[in-house]
């Protein structure tokens, strides 16, 4: 059975909809209320919700608005690629290459990664090649590293500390982590997070083999 291991580094919301953004912005201005402890977790995108560009930021965990800047995958033992350019084109790609895989492996791919490319693909409406089903403990067909390390319990674990509890290099050893992202996409340093989001896969997958008993 051909195994998939995916990550996906993601950015804010194009320019094209800042419009939109400002208006849900203003939007959560008012429902907040000032002095609730719990109002910024109400808030439609996470990240510091009390600024404008905090929200505009935050949008990029949400495929509702946010976008795909890379996909890094590993087929099988193959080596690691990682799909650049155009948004469209690059889940196009990834839904060819995904269209005989048995199990999709990643951190958090339940939740964020897999979840952010069946959305992104329905706004741009490209295809999948698959329906995979989201239904939860279980791990056919969508293998998620943090669910099954804590065994569907309420607590996550992020990829940098399974990694260590593991004895295994953590992929924020290049001097980049998620949080970055956009900064260094900003800077025009695309090769810089190309190379961190294949770094995420690679410990993916060591991780994967780890939990399997297969190394």
């Amino acid at each position: 059975m051909k195994k998939l291991f995916l990550d996906i580094e993601t950015l804010p919301a194009s320019g094209e909809q800042m419009a939109i953004v400002k208006d849900l912005f203003e939007d959560f201005k008012k429902k907040k209320k000032p002095d609730s402890s719990t109002s910024l977790r109400m808030a439609p995108f996470k990240d510091d919700n009390s600024s404008f560009d905090g929200f505009f930021r935050g949008t990029s965990f949400s495929g509702d608005f946010g976008r795909i800047f890379c996909i890094g995958y590993a087929v099988d033992d193959q080596s690691t690629e990682c799909l650049t350019g155009g948004e469209k084109e690059m889940l196009e790609k990834f839904w060819q290459i995904a269209k005989d895989v048995g199990v999709f492996i990643g951190h958090n791919v339940m939740d964020f990664d897999m979840r952010f490319i069946y959305k992104r693909s329905i706004i741009l409406g490209v295809r999948p090649t698959q329906d995979l089903s989201f239904a939860r403990y279980r791990n056919n067909p969508i293998f998620d590293t943090m669910r099954e390390w804590e065994k569907w319990g309420s607590n996550g674990v992020s990829l940098h500390k399974l990694a260590l509890a593991l004895g295994l290099e953590s992929s924020k050893s290049g001097g980049i982590d998620g949080s970055q992202v956009y900064d260094f996409f900003l800077a025009g340093k695309t090769e810089e997070i190309c190379d961190y989001c294949k770094r995420d896969v690679e410990v993916t997958r060591k991780i994967y083999k780890r939990m399997t008993f297969n190394n």
